[in-house]
């Protein structure tokens, strides 16, 4: 395993571990895999399915030899995460207007309700490996619940910083109940980021945004178990919301190992759909461009994607170049009515990862994607954030919902409720 920045390519061993090269670019983990035999790893990795109480019945551990194979096991602080349901939908394949199946992989299922998890373990188990007792991040929601449920499971400390607006209440009552200090600030999320890579090291703290790049090999694991659970045979798109960026990074990473090592024979393509108020890498792509430009007043009822300058768009631009991937953006609008039917599906989400669902839609209408062609969306959080949405969109006014399902108000008589089953 090394360091290698995506930027200018300067390599660093990971004992000399940092966040960012003096380029002022994101590192990346790579590994040597030459030497792995494939076809004995994939035994492994099936026979680790029956495991329980180890780390390795973990569905981001089942790959230790992929994700941080020289990390020794005492400092694995695991929740048992990955391991969450990969649901072929009919009811969502009839909504995006699809002829072939549309899976949906529930990263809801995760012990803190989000796909952060699969990255949160590995990155409080490295930091743990250093020594760190005190652990950062800048988050809206699904971030800092992870962290301080990691944190607090290694009997460490947790640092959460949450911008004052445009977040998930939920998760930060979550976050304050796992024992992690709250900090509320004044600014965006691009702040906190800022704060703390200027003050880390001086404060002794640990950051857990996908600026690290531990983090991005631990979400790796979600298509590996998406492949795994799909007999190596991937579907022919992938499609994952975009916010800091880091899912469709570590998406990259992760198809990119599985065929180099023979595991899959046809790489899927990747597209990555953001939010209409905060689309800046979309923009960015459609409109050809070579540089992102920040969205200075990002806005959207998905908290998850709000963010106006994603720290990774680097490393996602590499992962749609390798996977002759594309990008969409969806309205607000779109993502509540996707949500509407993922939730009455009996698998449910958060509004961020109902995203998936309404670009699929969208581009299949567009016709960029093939009605005949297979797709899985990754669904990033759980139902229970952004209530605020889910509550406005089936009880309030001001959306204009186009699937509400309002409560009925009624007598318990016989005669009332008869004739409101018949």
């Amino acid at each position: 395993m090394k360091l290698v920045c995506v930027d200018c390519s300067k390599e660093v061993p990971t004992h000399l571990f940092d966040y960012q090269c003096t380029c002022g670019g994101l590192f990346d983990i790579i590994h040597d895999t030459s030497d792995i035999d494939a076809e004995w790893l994939k035994r492994v990795f099936h026979e680790r399915l029956s495991e329980r109480m180890t780390p390795y019945a973990s569905g981001v551990w089942r790959y230790k030899e992929l994700i941080f194979p020289g990390l020794p096991e005492e400092y694995i602080t695991t929740k048992y995460e990955g391991n969450t349901g990969l649901y072929a939908s009919a009811l969502i394949q009839s909504y995006v207007g699809s002829n072939s199946k549309v899976w949906l992989k529930a990263q809801s299922e995760n012990p803190s309700g989000s796909f952060k998890d699969n990255g949160m373990t590995v990155a409080v188990s490295h930091g743990r490996s250093l020594g760190y007792q005190r652990f950062t991040c800048t988050s809206t929601g699904n971030t800092s619940s992870s962290l301080a449920m990691y944190a607090a499971l290694a009997d460490g400390e947790s640092y959460v910083f949450v911008p004052n607006k445009n977040i998930s209440l939920n998760k930060v009552m979550q976050t304050l109940a796992y024992g992690a200090k709250v900090i509320s600030f004044e600014g965006t999320y691009d702040d906190g980021i800022r704060f703390y890579e200027q003050y880390s090291k001086e404060l002794g703290l640990y950051i857990c945004n996908s600026i690290n790049p531990f983090r991005i090999e631990g979400q790796k694991s979600i298509v590996y178990e998406i492949a795994q659970y799909l007999n190596w045979n991937l579907p022919d798109w992938v499609v994952i919301p975009g916010g800091a960026l880091s899912n469709v990074t570590a998406l990259g990473k992760g198809l990119q190992d599985l065929k180099n090592l023979g595991f899959i024979e046809k790489v899927p393509r990747v597209a990555l759909v953001q939010a209409e108020g905060v689309s800046p890498f979309h923009r960015m792509v459609a409109g050809g461009h070579t540089e992102l430009t920040p969205e200075p007043n990002p806005y959207t009822r998905a908290s998850a994607l709000n963010i106006g300058n994603p720290p990774s768009w680097k490393k996602a631009l590499r992962t749609l170049e390798e996977t002759n991937g594309v990008t969409c953006s969806v309205t607000d609008q779109e993502i509540l009515d996707a949500k509407a039917w993922v939730d009455k599906s009996g698998i449910g989400c958060e509004p961020a990862s109902a995203a998936t669902v309404a670009g699929l839609r969208k581009l299949i209408a567009e016709q960029v994607i093939d009605k005949d062609e297979t797709a899985v969306c990754i669904l990033t959080g759980n139902m229970l954030k952004d209530t605020d949405a889910l509550q406005e969109y089936h009880l309030g006014e001001s959306t204009q919902a186009s699937y509400p399902n309002k409560i009925v108000l009624a007598q318990l008589a016989f005669e009332e409720i008869g004739a409101m089953l018949s």
